[in-house]
């Protein structure tokens, strides 16, 4: 059983920064991928960026490439969403969630966070 919880989303202007943290309770966190999803109002969920588990090997949606990055620090249970360059776009609730499996890119989550606003005014 893991239980999430994101933190650090708020309020920015466009080409700013911010960073999420996504702090995991429970044991053997090294062993779950992590992704992070956003939502926007009317839009379905979408898939930003994940991290394996056990290799680290991060991915990043084609919208977010070059701009978010990915880590992780197994000794505090937490990953981190590293967001530079933020877009009106990327205005949305940004949710992180863990799955046992190694892919990325899964519909497959098991545990979800509560979510973290992120707001970008242009």
């Amino acid at each position: 059983q893991v239980a999430l919880v994101e933190s650090g989303g708020g309020l920015v202007q466009a080409g700013g920064s911010l960073r999420l943290s996504c702090v995991a309770s429970g044991r053997f966190f090294s062993t779950y991928t992590i992704g992070w999803f956003r939502q926007a109002p009317g839009k379905e969920r979408e898939f930003v960026a994940g991290i394996s588990r056990i290799s680290s090997r991060t991915d990043a949606a084609d919208s977010v490439k070059g701009r978010f990055t990915m880590s992780r620090d197994n000794a505090k249970n937490t990953v981190y969403l590293q967001m530079n360059s933020l877009k009106a776009e990327d205005t949305a609730v940004y949710y992180c969630a863990a799955r046992l499996g190694v892919r990325t890119r899964s519909n497959e989550y098991t545990y979800w966070g509560q979510g973290t606003q992120v707001t970008v005014s242009s």
